[in-house]
């Protein structure tokens, strides 16, 4: 049986960030597909590289403060090696973001009709009226209640909830086959945060749509997710299906992410696991794996070579010398 071609294929990304004293190395090295129609988190502390990632899909990194190696294939283009003109048909019709805030994001002197206007008539060849029937469409489609009247509202004027809605209608405007969500939710309160997250979730499957979801919540990645990719310190050093890695995963650090996490296991009062240690210094990365200074199942060797990434089954990898003294469900 011929295996299905992903459509978005990362090979070996690497991002250099030059502005500063040192270049500082964000992301090294990432692999990760996804198929047609499929959710995959990215999951980790602050700083591991994760919205990096994700603008780099866009490539929204400043290029004269910045290098971009390896490859970004989505569809059949390579976003590395597009052209500004074909960048500017790329972002919007074929790939669009998701903000994490959307008061931001959106223009502040535009009312947020205007915006999704805009962005509709840059991509569609239809006519302003046909745009704000779109527009209105969508705004219905998110559920913005009085969708009419908000559409002539500015981003100041509703409530964050609202505006990530109005965000979701911006990012679908042109039909995109691929939407990438920079932590959608990290503004909101807990019950906007579900019926946000529900709601891409349903819009997801209706549309079809690839999707990368980034997070630090791993409850979030657990309720959108069908795979998930847990990074650290620029490198993904566990992937696998959302059930697989919540159940038993492999690398120490998706471990130790987890029994950081309060669940329904969890006796009141009980102090919660932290992980020692801090992250590493991306302008001077260690020569082995870089979670080995805080690994409470780290060797010598771990500390001198960058371990490879190990095949656990065909639906579940790790980059960890010691997968071997892992396999114990959480």
């Amino acid at each position: 049986m011929t295996q299905e071609k992903p459509f978005i294929d990362i090979r070996n990304l690497t991002v250099t960030f030059t502005g500063g004293r040192k270049p500082v190395r964000a992301v090294s090295g990432v692999n990760l597909s996804v198929k047609r129609g499929e959710v995959v988190a990215l999951i980790g502390e602050s700083g591991s590289g994760k919205s990096v990632t994700l603008r780099s899909i866009l490539r929204l990194h400043n290029e004269q403060k910045s290098k971009l190696e390896g490859q970004i294939v989505v569809g059949d283009q390579d976003v590395v090696t597009l052209s500004n003109a074909d960048l500017s048909a790329f972002r919007g019709k074929v790939a669009s973001m998701i903000f994490q805030e959307p008061l931001l994001a959106l223009d502040p002197v535009y009312t947020v009709g205007e915006q999704i206007i805009e962005a509709i008539l840059r991509h569609e060849n239809i006519g302003k009226e046909a745009a704000r029937a779109r527009a209105l469409s969508l705004f219905e489609r998110v559920r913005i209640p009085s969708p009419e009247r908000r559409l002539d509202a500015y981003p100041h004027e509703m409530s964050g909830g609202m505006r990530q809605r109005a965000m979701i209608s911006l990012a679908l405007a042109s039909h995109p086959q691929l939407l990438l969500a920079d932590e959608p939710t990290t503004a909101l309160d807990a019950t906007v945060q579900i019926q946000i997250l529900l709601l891409l979730r349903e819009l997801q499957r209706e549309l079809g749509l690839s999707v990368i979801f980034v997070t630090h919540d791993i409850g979030a990645a657990v309720e959108v997710a069908d795979r998930i990719a847990v990074m650290y310190a620029g490198r993904i050093v566990e992937e696998g299906t959302t059930r697989t890695l919540m159940r038993t995963p492999r690398h120490p650090y998706t471990r130790a992410l987890l029994k950081s996490l309060a669940h329904g296991n969890v006796a009141k009062g009980t102090r919660l696991e932290t992980i020692p240690g801090s992250p590493p210094d991306l302008s001077n990365l260690p020569p082995g794996c870089v979670f080995a200074d805080r690994c409470s199942l780290a060797l010598d060797s771990c500390r001198e070579s960058v371990p490879e990434i190990i095949k656990i089954t065909p639906d579940h990898s790790a980059r960890c010398h010691r997968t071997d003294q892992t396999a114990i469900a959480v």
